[in-house]
């Protein structure tokens, strides 16, 4: 239909003549209210925004003669990392006189890796640059879950038998 009959019938019924797909020919239009329109793609952002995971790289930073507990203290939080589906970058700093001992520095970063193990996919290989050597670990594909609910939405989910839609979204 020609543009001014539908945007008088727009007007009529108190709506908007929204122009859909204009490089079709002729140009696609839908008659609705836009601001409800709107309204409702932000809605559907902000829900898809819920449900994204952001990957963080967390750093933990060793030294070359780094003590037996230390290492062992650094290394769980890294499983810690790696269990909340984050990664990890392992690195080694030296300082003055310790760039002569980097075979110190790869042994504790292969040490690392070994007894990550299955824990851990090593996405880049130990390397050097400058005076720092580093290693970036993922989480395994299979294990990786999304960080843990907050305590009301895990109420809600084991109060019923069954999973139950919140009041906002019955009322739709």
């Amino acid at each position: 239909m020609p543009p001014p009959s539908a945007l008088a019938i727009a007007k009529q019924k108190g709506l908007d003549l929204v122009e859909i797909s204009p490089t079709a020919v002729p140009p696609v239009c839908r008659i609705m209210d836009f601001g409800k329109y709107q309204y409702q793609e932000q809605k559907r952002s902000r829900e898809a925004k819920k449900h994204q995971r952001v990957i963080e790289v967390k750093e933990i930073k060793f030294r070359p003669k780094v003590d037996e507990h230390d290492y062992d203290f650094k290394k769980k939080h890294i499983e810690r990392f790696l269990a909340d589906g984050d990664k990890v970058k392992a690195t080694i700093f030296f300082r003055g006189r310790e760039m002569t001992r980097q075979g110190l520095g790869r042994q504790l970063l292969t040490k690392l890796i070994q007894e990550i193990g299955d824990k851990a996919i090593v996405e880049n290989m130990p390397r050097q640059e400058g005076n720092t050597l580093h290693a970036i670990l993922a989480p395994p594909k299979t294990s990786a879950p999304a960080k843990p609910k907050p305590p009301q939405a895990q109420q809600q989910q084991h109060s019923g038998g069954g999973p139950q839609n919140p009041p906002a979204a019955q009322n739709q």
